[in-house]
């Protein structure tokens, strides 16, 4: 037997339901009356609930879609890709099958965000554009244009674009720090290439980070849906103002499985400070770092350092003129928060510093010796890359970069090798470019200010472990 409640919820269901029925049932009968005004309106582009329904107003995203979806964009590119066929410099194969192909081309689709109507700006991820030789933005409109790559930022996943067009709509950018789980959110994009789509939901979390290959994260979860091709699309408030670049999805099963509810997007005020960045730095993003080097504080740790819990970084490195060294940190203090943020461990404090800019002010809290110390410290450039030649002459012809963030993300340390020149020394002791030098005889590190500072005496005999594909060696520099 239902409860009463139950029973009251369906009576009223079912008055209402015949009664909207009867309205809609009448006003297919009479008569059409329409001023001639009336019938000079343009039929809605948008499907929506109806304005009301027996004198009672009904809520719709209409009205907000009809602002925002013009300033969403599909994005189209192209890109050129060598076939690697192992016959293909032998003669004879060359004269049997002259005319099979070297190259091939491939296309992918995303969407985009356009944030700057006046100048022609347009917001992506940079997973979307990733080594395109050509970028196509087809608008709201129907209208398709070429696109000026500006420049874009691996680690955060944002990419600047400029469409050379007229009239047209842009989105006014929020205050994502404003947000809060249980806010409403819209998601617009072209999920699967299909076309532009839009759906709802709320705002999950927000501050999300941990997920493996994603490089710099400060999140916002939605369980709107979020789909293949809806990466760079918009998440917007009800409002109609954005709130973040929809950048990611998970399902266990792969991201072509489908949407499970749990989205991502970069919030909009990171998206904006790159940006501003890209723009003003022809295309480069310059970060702030600390300067130190950093471990997880496990259980023996924090029983050893008087923890009340084992989390925080605890410092193991200062580098010499750096950030950390100025404000007086040191080795063996554990940084529990910066700036009221709270940092668990070294990837949290590492993805705090990625996320800040130069010169940017950090409120340090600290545990020292079983003390509590508040430590005020300036973020300073972050270099992002060094020649072999200067950290000693075996390495001669290689340059070394930073590790990429979502290498770090995947469970890499070290530095990566940026380049390595032809017939240089480098290349000679077998050194490639995008190997990953995880140790070397040279001293520890973790990252590229750590591989600089292990040279501060050149070793007698110098052995890089490097990660190549899937596999791991050591290369003895010579």
């Amino acid at each position: 037997m239902r409860p009463l409640p139950t029973l009251l919820t369906l009576a009223l269901a079912a008055a209402f339901g015949g009664f909207a029925a009867t309205a809609i049932r009448d006003g297919l009968q009479a008569p059409a009356q329409a001023s001639p005004a009336a019938a000079a309106l343009p039929l809605p582009t948008t499907a929506a609930l109806p304005a009301s329904v027996g004198g009672q107003v009904l809520p719709s995203l209409a009205p907000m879609l009809q602002r925002v979806t013009p300033a969403v964009v599909s994005v189209h590119t192209k890109q050129t890709v060598r076939i690697r066929n192992p016959f293909a410099n032998d003669p004879f194969f060359r004269r049997m099958f002259p005319n099979i192909p070297q190259e091939r081309i491939n296309e992918s689709l995303g969407s985009g965000v356009i944030i700057d109507a006046k100048n022609g700006y347009v917001l992506t991820n940079h997973h979307v554009i990733e080594g395109a030789d050509e970028v196509s933005v087809t608008l709201a409109d129907g209208r398709t244009v070429k696109a000026e790559f500006l420049g874009s930022d691996p680690d955060t996943d944002v990419a600047v674009m400029r469409i050379p067009a007229q009239n047209l709509s842009a989105i006014a950018l929020a205050d994502s720090d404003a947000l809060k789980v249980g806010d409403f959110v819209v998601a617009v994009g072209n999920p699967f290439g299909i076309g532009q789509t839009v759906t709802s939901g709320i705002v999950s979390a927000v501050g999300r980070s941990g997920l493996r290959g994603l490089g710099y994260q400060n999140f916002i979860q939605t369980d709107a849906s979020i789909n293949p091709g809806n990466s760079g699309g918009a998440l917007v408030n009800l409002n109609g103002e954005l709130i973040g670049i929809n950048t990611a999805s998970f399902n266990p099963q792969g991201s072509m499985a489908g949407n499970i509810g749990l989205g991502f997007a970069i919030p909009a005020n990171l998206a904006r400070n790159i940006k501003d960045q890209l723009i003003a730095n022809n295309g480069v993003v310059r970060r702030g770092t600390l300067g130190l080097e950093s471990q997880d504080v496990t259980a023996q740790l924090a029983a050893a350092l008087k923890l009340a819990e084992p989390r925080g970084a605890l410092v193991s490195r200062v580098f010499g003129g750096s950030a950390a060294a100025a404000a007086g940190l040191k080795p063996g203090d554990v940084i529990l928060s910066a700036n009221g943020q709270r940092i668990d461990n070294r990837d949290a404090l590492r993805n705090f510093e990625g996320l800040q800019a130069i010169g940017s002010k950090i409120a340090l809290e600290v545990r020292r010796e079983g003390q509590t110390l508040q430590l005020n410290a300036s973020l300073r450039e972050q270099p992002k890359a060094v020649a072999g030649t200067e950290l000693d002459p075996r390495l001669t012809g290689a340059t070394f970069a930073e590790m990429p963030e979502r290498l770090r993300q995947a469970g890499y340390a070290g530095v990566l090798v940026e380049s390595v020149a032809r017939g240089s020394r480098a290349e000679a002791n077998q050194l490639r470019k995008d190997d990953i030098v995880v140790a070397a005889t040279s001293g520890e590190f973790d990252d590229l200010p750590g591989f600089r500072a292990s040279f501060t005496r050149n070793p007698a005999q110098l052995v890089l472990r490097i990660v190549r594909g899937n596999r791991r060696g050591d290369l003895q520099m010579q």
